[in-house]
C-alpha cells in the first residue's frame, strides 16, 4: 500500500481518528494545535491506541517529541517545526517524515531532509486556516512533481472530491482533505465516496 494513501484526511481530535479508522481510512493525520508537551503526548497516545492493530496509519502533526515518546511511526512537520525539530532523533526513532511546502525556498529546505513525502498547498482557497500564501493552483502541482521526482506529492488546501481526478491527473500522488470531510453534512458518506474514488490509482 502506498504511503501516504491517495485519500489522506487531516483531523483535529481522537474522536475523528477513531471515526475514520472504523471507516477503513488508510492514512489519517492528527493535527491538534496549541498543546503543551504533556497534552500532546496524551493525545498522541490516545490516537495510537485507536489505530494500533488496524490497517490505519496515524501521522502526527508537529509534535515530534510526543511522536517519538509514544512510539508513533509517522510524522508531518511544517516549515517552522522542521527548522526547530531534531531530525536525526526523528529518523533514529524510525519515523517517516512528511514536510509542508509553499514556495521554492521551502521546497529546497524540505528536500535537504530527504522527506518521505512533500506536501504542497494551499491548492485552492481554504476557510479553515489563515494562510500566508496565496492559492497555488493546479499548475504548481505539475511543477512540484517534476522537481521532486519519485518522492510522493501530497496536495492540500480546499480540495473537494469533485476536483480529485484533476488533481491526480496533473501530478499529485495523494490528496490531504480537511473541510470536505469534517464540514460535510454526512461525513461518513463523504469518506466512503473518497475511498471508492481513490481505491485504485488512475
Amino acid at each position: 500500500m502506498p504511503y501516504p494513501d491517495r485519500f489522506y484526511p487531516v483531523v483535529d481530535s481522537v474522536a475523528w481518528v477513531e471515526r475514520l479508522t472504523k471507516l477503513g481510512v488508510g492514512t489519517v493525520q492528527l493535527r491538534a494545535k496549541n498543546l503543551d508537551e504533556v497534552a500532546a503526548l496524551a493525545i498522541v497516545r490516545e490516537a495510537l491506541a485507536v489505530t494500533n492493530g488496524t490497517p490505519t496509519r496515524l501521522v502526527v502533526n508537529d509534535y515530534w517529541r510526543a511522536a517519538i515518546d509514544a512510539g508513533a511511526q509517522h510524522l508531518h512537520l511544517g516549515q517552522e517545526d522542521l527548522d526547530t525539530a531534531d531530525v536525526p532523533a526523528i529518523r533514529k526513532a524510525g519515523l517517516t517524515l512528511g514536510v509542508s511546502t509553499h514556495d521554492e525556498t521551502e521546497l529546497d529546505n524540505a528536500l535537504a531532509y530527504a522527506p518521505d513525502y512533500i506536501a504542497l498547498g494551499p491548492i485552492y482557497e481554504t476557510t479553515l486556516k489563515k494562510m500566508r500564501f496565496a492559492p497555488q493552483g493546479i499548475e504548481r502541482i505539475t511543477a512540484w512533481k517534476l522537481l521532486i521526482g519519485d518522492i510522493p506529492l501530497v496536495a492540500i488546501g480546499g480540495i473537494k472530491l469533485e476536483q480529485a481526478e484533476m488533481i491526480f491527473t496533473v501530478g499529485a500522488n495523494s490528496i490531504a482533505v480537511v473541510s470536505d470531510v469534517t464540514q460535510n453534512p454526512d461525513p461518513d458518506a463523504r469518506v466512503k465516496a473518497w475511498l471508492d474514488h481513490t481505491a485504485q490509482p488512475a
